[in-house]
């Protein structure tokens, strides 16, 4: 067995009694710098030591999510009734799809972009084969069969009439004049079946656009042909004037119409002038009618999917069976959201900005922009355009969860322009996916490394002050000695 005597032998640290040692003030001068340094020196390496540090690096993107690509996004149009708001998407490919809604919603919203009410249930524009009578039937000549409405008589017939059916139009539009002949046939015959001096059930009216511009953006008409319902008693809001009522969108032939009208009519009493009731024969919804907008603004929120190539996501005033004037569309925006890629949820967000905060501002560059154009002549038929170059990031993290161990997302650039066109204005958003990705590597720090320079600091600084205090104590003592011969 060692004895204590022999294991004290290899002691490197030798203990000099304190008695044998002196104080000084340099020392303790120097004792306190030195504690300070050490300090300050620990915390530049422990911070260092927790700094991110990352490797980047550009390849060919081989990304899991395939050749689709994932648009979100949530835009307001003031000016843009969600009656006509159509998304749509299309690629160099040849792509082209049209009003698409399974993923898209709509809200009316009113200029200053609050929502009006629940969500619009549109839905697709129901397809009109009949725009019109195709020769002449056994009614003869059509004649001036509707009454002609303006700004001063509307409320007067709405108020007479317990339905009141009204086709706003314009005169140089073609499914207008495709559906002349067999409204005015169509509003003759009703007339002659329910008087509308008697009976007063319903009256067919029209309205030119061309001439009665306040009245009809007071129904927020923005497609011709847009036959509206609208039915005495509970159509008539404290909202300067406006009225709520349905639209209606069946086939534009005599017979249809007149048979629409008849139904219309049926659960109405004769004489009546208490609220019109809703139509509930059958049991079923008349598919040819829905809810009108009640304001000309529209929120447009939802994602697509698109293929990995440059394409272009478009929103527009779009119909198969209606006429827009260029100069009435507006498709002024804010855009609140906008991405591409899967949504992220806000941890991820978190884990990115503490690897990338230099790309935080690109995952989302267009939110919060807004791209308005006054409604005037010198700004009419404006198109806003949005050209987006994507590239997507992928990071691998160290430290994170799991479930975190690959985080992605795409980055984009944004430039935008307002362009004057002859034809329909639309706000496109033409987007270019890059072949290439980065690839950021959290690059881990090691934990042997860090307590080595720790020990070579606090070494190093106590190595460093002993010498000062060693030099500084025998300049000292050389000093008193020189001092002590001049006066001996």
């Amino acid at each position: 067995m060692i004895s204590s005597s022999k294991l004290k032998s290899v002691d490197f640290y030798r203990k000099i009694p304190r008695d044998l040692t002196e104080a000084s003030l340099s020392g303790a001068g120097l004792s306190i710098i030195a504690a300070l340094s050490i300090m300050f020196l620990f915390g530049m390496e422990l911070n260092d030591y927790l700094a991110v540090s990352t490797t980047t690096s550009v390849v060919v993107d081989k990304s899991a999510d395939g050749e689709f690509l994932r648009i979100d996004f949530n835009i307001s149009l003031p000016a843009l009734s969600c009656e006509f708001a159509s998304v749509d998407v299309s690629d160099i490919l040849g792509t082209n799809r049209l009003n698409i809604t399974k993923t898209v919603r709509k809200f009316s919203i009113d200029p200053n972009l609050k929502s009006t009410g629940s969500e619009f249930h549109s839905g697709p524009i129901p397809h009109v084969n009949n725009h019109g009578d195709e020769i002449e039937d056994d009614y003869g000549e059509s004649g001036e069969g509707s009454i002609k409405i303006n700004g001063q008589n509307f409320d007067h017939y709405s108020h007479q009439h317990a339905i009141l059916v009204v086709n706003f139009y314009a005169p140089w539009c073609y499914w207008s004049n495709r559906l002349k002949p067999s409204w005015d046939r169509a509003a003759k015959i009703i007339r002659e079946r329910y008087d509308p001096e008697v009976d007063r059930r319903i009256l067919l009216g029209k309205v030119d656009c061309t001439e009665e511009g306040e009245l009809c953006k007071r129904h927020h008409i923005q497609g011709y042909p847009s036959i509206r319902i609208f039915r005495k008693g509970s159509d008539v809001r404290d909202n300067h004037g406006h009225h709520d009522h349905e639209s209606y969108y069946g086939e534009r032939d005599t017979e249809s119409l007149i048979a629409a009208m008849e139904t219309l009519v049926a659960p109405v009493p004769m004489e009546s002038h208490k609220l019109a009731l809703e139509d509930k024969s059958n049991g079923t919804i008349d598919t040819a009618k829905r809810p009108a907008p009640t304001t000309s603004g529209c929120r447009i929120e939802g994602f697509v999917r698109v293929k990995k190539v440059p394409g272009n996501l478009i929103i527009s005033a779009h119909s198969g069976a209606h006429s827009f004037d260029p100069s009435q569309i507006n498709v002024s925006h804010v855009i609140s959201h906008f991405s591409f890629g899967k949504k992220l949820s806000p941890r991820t967000l978190s884990e990115l900005k503490r690897l990338t905060p230099y790309l935080g501002g690109s995952y989302d560059r267009l939110a919060g922009h807004s791209y308005m154009t006054s409604h005037s002549d010198l700004n009419a038929n404006v198109t806003i355009e949005h050209y987006l170059q994507v590239v997507k990031t992928e990071i691998i993290s160290r430290r994170a969860s799991q479930e975190h161990k690959l985080l992605e997302e795409y980055e984009y650039t944004a430039h935008s322009s307002l362009v004057q066109s002859i034809y329909i204005p639309v706000a496109k958003f033409h987007f270019e996916p890059a072949p290439m990705q980065v690839l950021v590597t959290e690059v881990p720090k090691s934990f042997s490394h860090f307590i080595t320079n720790l020990c070579a600091i606090i070494g190093g600084v106590f190595t460093v002050a002993g010498i000062l205090d060693s030099i500084l104590h025998n300049t000292i003592r050389l000093m008193k000695k020189v001092e002590l011969g001049k006066h001996m």
